[in-house]
């Protein structure tokens, strides 16, 4: 079962990610920023910007970003369970399947929108991945990529811009979501 979810992207490309150690949140740039960007591989483990501590690709993803995914898919999933459960015994005269109706189901929730907050600071080993941090915050930050502290914000050199959303599929948050409602 193959389930898009979208979520929106700030103006300038940056997406909301929240550290699983401090909670903190702030944003990291969605695709490559610029043409040095592109000649890096996604690493295995990012570092938070905030405290500096590391930790899996899967795991930045806000308590609001897991509720709407948790939220698009289970009334997905369940309307898949009704519509497979009922073919599974069409034409059985033993089982009648009788499908709830869609008042059973729960609505699908607003799409989130992503606030045009904080600022924008690139670590000087890795000015290619920007990072946003919080208005108020003050360093020091640490690199996305290497977890090395650096004082201050900079500039980045960044691309055109793009289409604003970031699409994945909901068969890739499964460890991160955990089983839909109903499908455990």
């Amino acid at each position: 079962m193959d389930i898009p979810i979208t979520l929106s992207l700030d103006s300038d490309g940056f997406l909301r990610r929240e550290c699983p150690q401090c909670e903190q949140q702030f944003k990291w740039h969605h695709g490559p920023a610029n043409e040095e960007a592109e000649a890096y591989t996604d690493p295995p483990t990012y570092y938070c910007p905030l405290c500096g501590e590391p930790a899996g690709q899967g795991s930045w993803w806000t308590q609001e970003q897991l509720e709407y995914a948790h939220g698009v898919t289970t009334p997905a999933a369940l309307r898949f369970i009704q519509d497979e459960l009922a073919a599974a015994f069409r034409g059985n005269e033993n089982i009648k399947v009788i499908p709830g109706n869609d008042g059973d189901i729960p609505d699908v929730p607003a799409t989130l929108t992503e606030l045009d907050d904080m600022r924008i600071a690139a670590s000087p080993c890795h000015p290619h991945e920007p990072v946003k941090v919080p208005e108020g915050s003050s360093g020091p930050y640490h690199c996305l990529l290497c977890g090395t502290a650096f004082a201050g914000l900079s500039t980045w050199n960044r691309r055109p811009r793009r289409p604003h959303g970031l699409h994945w599929h909901a068969d890739a948050l499964t460890a991160a979501v955990g089983p839909c409602a109903g499908t455990a």
